[in-house]
């Protein structure tokens, strides 16, 4: 038999599956104990059938590289599922939408009255250095109160089993058509287990997408116009804006299909002549989205796009400046916006962050840079990073002289062990570290997808758990034992 779980040691790391040698977790005792009469070539089969379902729905990501450019890349899978038990997800499912709620306070709130400057919870200076915040969107008050409309925030858990939020995204968050598609195939790859298991559903996102961008419609008709706005086929989540605009019945428009009229409305060219938009879900970034406004020589976005939402006639999801929220720095403020907003305890912690604009937090990092995970604020994909631990001594320094140059620019947490699944490596079984990207859905009312995408870094002792750095993915199943 290939995976002998007597031979597979988590430790010194919580895993998802296996509680300690031998002994899988309850939710995952019938999974564990049906791979284990896998032989060798039942196991090659199963790859080979995810493989080849990966390629047949063309499930690709792009990556680029110097020597290559762009490269199409069939989505990297491992056909272990990471399970979570209905009850755990329950509070974390509570964690998510108590959070989603402060921020979008928190964006509405700096935009118009900033209360939370004057009452000093956010120092003002945070702002001012702030690259998301956009000065053109003071004074808007969007639908419902709502900015980040569609959030997918990274969630991890430490060797105690703790789960932590590790980073929110709420400018143009990523990932969801992976979570959708890795579920179909586990459905092709292994129909048994799911009529063996009650595993909740994930296949209802693209209507509940459809649902909540309706309800953002200016306009109060039954079926509002809605399009997906992409910067184009050289994207790498191309895939993702076409597959969620196709499940939605949605058009999927780039930037010259669409044109502002003098009275300040969103139409899109067809033949059949100009069409009025009301809801535009933009998979474009804010300083591409309207040369009028932003960068005058973007190609990407739609002139007079600003004046349109401004003047209430169309709905962007998610709101041009919702980023400020995604600032590294702001996310170590996040519990203090919890309670000055909502006036609770955050159900989630944050891992704990050293500002490196507070000098006595910045000395600390630069004394223990070896044992940090340094971040700049705005970056996204795992670059731009220091992992100390894994670091060589001349990066440890260039970090230190960034950090001095620009303070403001760094953040920096203590090496988590983070959670590890078992994971197939040619065919052996091995441990290797995740995360778990949520989607949470914010309209009239708040949605949180049954699990998330799982991130795997496929690479032995790594962390990075990015596609685009070698990473893969699992679907992940939240298992109602009580109705079992």
């Amino acid at each position: 038999m290939a995976i002998r779980w007597g031979n597979y040691s988590p430790t010194p790391f919580y895993d998802e599956l296996i509680r300690v040698r031998n002994k899988p977790r309850d939710a995952a005792r019938d999974l564990c104990e049906y791979l284990k009469h896998l032989s060798d070539s039942e196991i090659n089969e199963f790859k080979t059938a995810s493989t080849t379902a990966i390629q047949v729905m063309g499930i690709t990501f792009t990556v680029y590289s110097e020597e290559e450019g762009s490269i199409d890349r069939a989505w990297p899978f491992d056909i272990i599922p990471r399970i979570i038990p209905k009850h755990e997800w329950d509070q974390i499912e509570q964690g998510l939408k108590q959070r989603v709620k402060a921020l979008n306070m928190f964006i509405n709130d700096l935009y118009n009255e900033q209360n939370v400057l004057k009452d000093k919870v956010l120092p003002e200076s945070i702002l001012e250095h702030s690259k998301n915040y956009l000065p053109e969107c003071q004074g808007i008050k969007p639908p419902h109160g709502i900015w980040a409309h569609i959030c997918g925030s990274d969630l991890v858990r430490d060797e105690n089993g703790t789960v932590y939020v590790l980073e929110d995204n709420l400018r143009v968050p990523s990932g969801v058509s992976y979570m959708l598609e890795n579920r179909h195939v586990m459905k092709r790859v292994f129909p048994d287990m799911f009529d063996k298991y009650n595993i909740l559903p994930v296949d209802d996102y693209p209507s509940q997408l459809y649902d909540m961008l309706s309800q953002m419609s200016p306009r109060t008709i039954h079926q509002p116009e809605i399009v997906v706005l992409t910067p184009g086929i050289y994207n790498s989540a191309y895939f993702e804006h076409a597959y969620l605009a196709q499940q939605m019945g949605a058009e999927l428009v780039v930037g010259s299909d669409l044109e502002v009229d003098d009275d300040d409305i969103v139409y899109m060219r067809t033949v059949e002549g100009l069409a009025r938009v009301d809801v535009i879900y933009r998979r474009i970034d804010d300083a591409f989205l309207d040369p009028e406004a932003f960068k005058e020589d973007s190609m990407l976005g739609v002139p007079g796009l600003m004046r349109a939402w401004k003047a209430g006639n169309v709905a962007l999801v998610n709101a041009p400046g919702a980023g400020v929220a995604d600032d590294k720095v702001v996310y170590a403020f996040v519990p203090d916006l919890i309670r000055y907003y909502l006036d609770e305890e955050p159900l989630i912690p944050n891992v704990p962050t050293y500002k490196c604009v507070n000098k006595e937090e910045r000395d600390y990092v630069i004394e223990n840079i070896e044992k940090m995970v340094v971040k700049p604020a705005n970056e996204s994909g795992g670059y731009g990073m220091l992992i100390g631990p894994h670091s060589t001594k001349a990066e440890r320094q260039k970090f230190i002289r960034l950090i001095r140059r620009d303070p403001r620019n760094y953040v920096a947490q203590p090496m988590l062990l983070l959670s590890t699944a078992p994971t197939l490596i040619d065919t052996k079984v091995e441990p290797r570290h995740l995360d778990l990207r949520p989607f949470i859905l914010s309209g009239k009312q708040t949605n949180v997808t049954m699990g998330g995408l799982t991130r795997v870094a496929m690479r032995k002792g790594s962390t990075v758990v990015n596609s685009s750095q070698g990473g893969g993915s699992k679907d992940t199943w939240i298992v109602d034992m009580e109705d079992k």
